[in-house]
């Protein structure tokens, strides 16, 4: 642990995910036209390597291109905070996307999917009624 309070943490800036090479216009349709997110330019030395980055408010998802790896088997997650938990279920199962209870927690109601890749997303509110 650091023992100098003057220097911490801020803020978590951005996530990286991956998608399969080649899979990057269907990943821009799921999250660009599913979950709502907004493509943002990725710099240009960045851009050579495949992908493409996300922004939601202040915070980044970056897609990055990966092959030979099993996402639908690993817990590694990005949790997105919601204001409509229950709209957001139905508007996903509404699409064929299969949802799965999380483990809830005390104060927040919370549900997973896989996104057509294999990562798990979170979704949760605080505050909501568990379901």
């Amino acid at each position: 642990m650091l023992s100098s309070p003057s220097v911490r943490i801020v803020r978590v800036h951005h996530v990286q995910i991956t998608v399969p090479r080649g899979a990057e216009d269907a990943a821009r349709s799921f999250y660009c036209g599913v979950l709502g997110m907004r493509e943002v330019p990725k710099p240009e030395p960045l851009a050579r390597r495949g992908g493409f980055w996300l922004e939601q408010g202040d915070f980044q998802v970056h897609v990055g291109v990966e092959d030979g790896f099993d996402r639908s088997i690993t817990k590694a997650h990005v949790a997105y905070e919601v204001d409509d938990l229950a709209g957001w279920r139905r508007c996903l199962s509404d699409k064929g996307i299969v949802v799965v209870d999380g483990v809830q927690q005390p104060g927040q109601s919370r549900f997973e999917i896989r996104d057509p890749f294999g990562n798990r997303i979170e979704f949760l509110q605080p505050g909501a009624p568990q379901s």
